[in-house]
């Protein structure tokens, strides 16, 4: 008997709407996902590394740049910041290591590669 009722069950919500009502609307299609949003601690740490290399407090800077690197190790404007602050110091050699490294995460972004092959060569250029 359960079997019977279990089955009658199933069957009854496979079966079509009865003639003359309406089939329920299907549901919208998805959104398309929304644009990453940047980090917050990424944002602020980035403002705080930018306002240390600006004011001259280049190894807060480096610290600054380096526990984002810990959060986003893929983020090449992160890397290319801290190109951008070893050059400043004078360590030509890893700031030519660390624009590499943002050239080999930065994909299509031709502006980015620019830019750290303009480091590149800067680094190169000095030794």
């Amino acid at each position: 008997m359960k079997r019977f009722f279990l089955l009658t069950l199933f069957l009854a919500g496979c079966a079509a709407p009865p003639q003359g009502t309406q089939e329920p609307a299907p549901p919208p299609p998805p959104e398309a996902p929304a644009a990453p949003k940047e980090n917050v601690a990424i944002a602020g740490l980035m403002e705080s590394a930018r306002n240390d290399a600006a004011a001259g407090r280049l190894v807060q800077a480096a610290a600054s740049l380096e526990r984002a690197l810990r959060i986003e190790p893929r983020n090449p404007r992160l890397w290319h910041e801290l190109a951008k602050v070893r050059l400043r110091q004078g360590d030509t050699a890893q700031a030519a290591n660390l624009a590499a490294r943002s050239n080999s995460f930065a994909g299509s972004d031709a502006a980015l590669r620019s830019v750290n092959q303009n480091i590149i060569e800067q680094a190169r250029t000095s030794r």
